[in-house]
């Protein structure tokens, strides 16, 4: 059977694009072809079961800034289409959006089945047919068509063919992208906690600061945000996010390094003594550990003051100065050995994918064989956390789904 556009991907960006050109073009004949039994299973397990679908980000460069790969290119992308844009495009299909206090969107329903939903019922609608089970295995063209093998022993032949697989841990996932002529950016990930084996900090797990910095030693990296204190180490959106701008250089020396965390987010050595010899000449006779400075909780403040040999009797005025140089480190610079990382909330996202260099930007269309479109996380883009490579789908398959719908004529079969 032939198809005008073949879609390998049954997930965000593959939907997406495939309601988007069978609203442009009547008639196109369409077909998602998704290798697992499940359909948009990213999109189901996305902001803990309630669907990030976007970020309150209506400026295209502000936007843009919230990428650590690509985002050059996506400055351009989204003056086409961005996140006001899949707000008004959400809401045209029936569903209503609502933005948090961190500026995430989610459905006004708070659960992702109503985009899962949404996508179902807008493919039935339009007549897209979808199969599961269908791994594609190879890709091979002749003249204007191609020829999709998949692994079940089916093959489909189609005029057109967007790669929106998404991102993948394992190369071998990109073979036949790559049997094509294409260059794959080894795919590593991006968006995860790190692990901390010393369990120096376990008693306090759930403790939260809402602003600390926290720093990779000897690089130029750092993030500021809220900071959770785990079981395994330390997580939060600030480590999250340092981690997706970090990806290459904490993969690269295997996860193991030392992270620094300033717990007060931005006091300096110099001020923070100021305002120990503060203490000591107005509140001397304080105990230092019952009462913590920073708006740090109680119990991270005595720990710091613990590893500090701060006792709990020890006030401002008789407190020794190498107790309490020993405690501005643990406040500005308090280490943690990081060795390994762990998987953010099950949502996996690779930095990696085809190379940018080969793709034609303003139409997602390959440099390398004519015919052949990518969007999603299948190329070299990611984002930090909080809707931010949702977005990246929906502009790169908006793009995508634009050139199609110029350049394919629905054909009868």
């Amino acid at each position: 059977m032939l198809y005008d556009l073949i879609i390998v991907g049954g997930g965000a960006a593959g939907f997406f694009a495939a309601i988007e050109a069978a609203s442009q073009k009547k008639g196109i004949k369409i077909l998602i072809l998704e290798k697992s039994t499940k359909l948009l299973s990213k999109v189901g397990i996305s902001g803990g079961g309630r669907c990030n679908v976007t970020h309150h980000c209506f400026e295209p460069s502000r936007l843009a800034s919230h990428y650590p790969r690509g985002q050059k290119e996506l400055k351009k992308m989204f003056r086409v289409f961005h996140a006001e844009d899949a707000v008004k495009w959400f809401e045209h299909q029936g569903v209503n959006l609502v933005t948090e206090d961190d500026g995430r969107m989610f459905p006004i329903t708070d659960t992702s089945q109503t985009i899962i939903d949404c996508f179902l019922h807008a493919a039935k609608n339009l007549n897209i047919e979808i199969l599961t089970s269908s791994e594609v295995s190879g890709v091979h063209k002749t003249g204007d068509e191609f020829s999709i093998q998949c692994r079940n022993g089916k093959s489909y032949v189609s005029q057109k063919i967007l790669v929106a697989m998404g991102g993948h841990p394992q190369p071998g996932a990109y073979s036949w992208i790559k049997s094509m002529g294409h260059t794959v950016i080894p795919p590593i990930p991006s968006l995860f906690t790190f692990n901390d084996p010393s369990k120096l900090f376990t008693d306090l797990m759930g403790v939260a600061v809402q602003d600390a910095e926290v720093k990779i030693a000897g690089t130029k990296f750092s993030a500021r945000g809220p900071v959770l204190i785990t079981h395994w180490g330390l997580s939060g959106p600030a480590v999250i996010r340092l981690s997706a701008w970090a990806a290459p250089q904490l993969n690269d020396v295997h996860y193991e390094f030392t992270a620094l965390v300033n717990w007060t987010g931005h006091e300096g050595e110099e001020s923070v003594r100021q305002l120990f010899r503060d203490k000591n000449r107005t509140e001397g006779a304080k105990r230092i550990a019952s009462h913590p400075m920073f708006h740090l909780p109680q119990r991270l403040w005595e720990k710091l003051c613990s590893m500090a040999e701060v006792n709990d009797n020890t006030v401002w005025a008789e407190a020794p100065a190498k107790s309490l140089n020993r405690l501005l480190e643990y406040i500005i610079r308090c280490p943690f050995q990081i060795q390994g990382k762990t998987t953010f909330k099950e949502e996996f996202v690779t930095c990696g994918g085809v190379d940018l260099k080969e793709i034609d930007l303003t139409t997602m269309e390959s440099k390398v064989v004519s015919g052949l479109y990518f969007a999603g996380e299948v190329i070299h883009v990611d984002g930090e956390t909080g809707g931010f490579n949702f977005q990246a789908a929906w502009t790169t398959a908006y793009i995508a789904a634009q050139a199609l719908t110029k350049f394919t004529s629905a054909r009868q079969v």
